[in-house]
């Protein structure tokens, strides 16, 4: 996390001062180079002149300053793997994602005063005011009860739920402003689903249920461990658990290559459980949100609040692309595409066969029996070129439903995952019981 402390912004009014300079900066600056390139002949280039290294840098900048739902909102628009958006975008996700401010000691106190009511230090033997962690909707910070226990205490940035709404229609403006999304795009959709889904994450009772929920779920699970919830000190702005110690996920690059192979195998399989037998999944790919404890040879589970109920039309449609793609079926994988809303029915021809060429490309070792290797294969740098093909064709953008979105974020982020750790996983064994399983019901 960022070494930085800066004080959460607070209110409409103040919020929004932020976005119209930031606009305002933007758009002056973009003029005055406009007016440069037309006194020396050039014609200048709208997106050009908007998405220069400086103005990214500025957008990055307030979005990580601003927190809540603006940051947010910066994040969901990514697939994160990187394929379906313009490089521009990906820069200022891979800040966002990296830069995140925490509050200062003294607005700290203040949201945990009004949570638990004064005296509240009391309780603890422990509070490191200094954040282990910070994110776009609040910071974590370690703690240890009266009785010797270790907690982690998750609290929520002031202002977030207030700011959501009116967060979401202003980064949804400087989308447009930034030119960041073709004028034929309909962002409505996504700006709506935003909303309801960053409420969501904002709610720590509605987390701390999936967070319980998921430790029910994996309880007999020797892969994986989910903390425990302290109810007791849980609000909807504060979430309290047990601190679970691990080293990042991806530290495991450096193992042995069986253990490697052991981790990723456990993460892709417990997708494919998410997915087909729970139908509940967390969506979030942040490589943050796993640990690995060497002690117990566990893969710690941490942040379900963009945990997300699979509706079962969606979970047999996936179970179609797959059986599609284990068979080699192009017929029933482009129909299966389509039910999925990776592109639409009025897509051209020649873009769908694209999507579908990219989708073969990822199962073609897989169907083949092989062993996957994240090392060597090269369908990660293929579907990537491809990737950046189809986003660089401004004509074909589009943007599947939320559901769809959302689990293709993690599917993206778990090939990441494998990527970064150079793992061998045999997914077609992974796939096939799911693929011949009859739909099961929902958790």
């Amino acid at each position: 996390m960022s070494n930085r402390e800066s004080a959460v912004p607070r209110g409409r009014l103040a919020r929004l001062a932020r976005f119209s300079a930031l606009a305002g900066g933007i758009a002056g600056r973009a003029a005055v180079q406009g007016a440069r390139q037309w006194a020396t002949g050039t014609k200048p280039d709208a997106a050009t002149l908007l998405l220069t290294p400086a103005n990214i840098g500025r957008i990055t900048d307030e979005l990580a300053r601003l927190r809540g739902a603006a940051m947010k909102m910066g994040q969901l628009v990514s697939m994160d793997s990187g394929e379906f958006l313009p490089p521009e975008l990906g820069q200022i996700m891979a800040r966002l994602r990296e830069d995140a401010q925490a509050m200062p000691p003294k607005q700290l106190k203040s949201v945990l005063d009004r949570n638990w009511g004064p005296g509240w230090l009391a309780k603890f033997e422990r509070f490191d005011v200094r954040p282990i962690a910070a994110a776009s909707i609040g910071q974590v910070h370690r703690a240890r009860l009266k009785d010797g226990r270790d907690l982690a205490i998750k609290v929520q940035y002031p202002g977030v739920r207030a700011s959501i709404d009116s967060d979401v229609d202003n980064v949804g403006s400087l989308m447009r402003l930034s030119g960041l999304v073709p004028a034929h795009v309909d962002v409505a959709s996504l700006l709506g689903e935003a909303k309801r889904q960053l409420h969501e994450e904002a709610d720590y009772l509605r987390e701390a249920d999936s967070l319980a929920a998921f430790g029910r779920l994996l309880a007999h699970a020797p892969e994986f461990r989910v903390p425990g919830l302290e109810a007791g000190l849980t609000t909807v702005d504060v979430l309290a658990m047990e601190f679970l110690p691990g080293q990042p996920i991806e530290a495991l690059a450096t193992a042995d290559q069986a253990l490697r192979d052991r981790v990723m195998t456990a993460m892709m399989a417990l997708v494919l459980r998410e997915l087909f037998e729970f139908r509940l999944m967390q969506t979030d790919p942040n490589f943050a949100n796993y640990r690995w404890n060497a002690e117990t040879g566990r893969i710690v589970l941490l942040d379900f609040g963009a945990t997300r109920i699979v509706p079962q039309p969606v979970a047999d449609a996936y179970r179609r692309l797959m059986q599609a793609g284990l068979a080699g079926d192009r017929c029933e994988a482009m129909a299966a595409a389509l039910s999925i809303g990776l592109f639409g029915a009025d897509t051209d021809a020649v873009s769908q066969g694209r999507v579908i060429d990219m989708f073969q490309t990822a199962f073609a070792p897989i169907a083949a029996g092989d062993v996957f290797d994240f090392s060597t294969t090269d369908v990660a740098a293929r579907l990537r070129e491809d990737g950046l093909a189809l986003a660089q064709d401004r004509s074909f953008w589009h943007l599947p439903p939320a559901d769809t979105l959302f689990l293709q974020r993690k599917f993206g982020g778990l090939f990441l995952l494998g990527s970064r750790l150079k793992a061998r996983v045999d997914v077609r064994a992974l796939m096939l019981p799911w693929a011949n399983a009859q739909a099961r019901g929902a958790f």
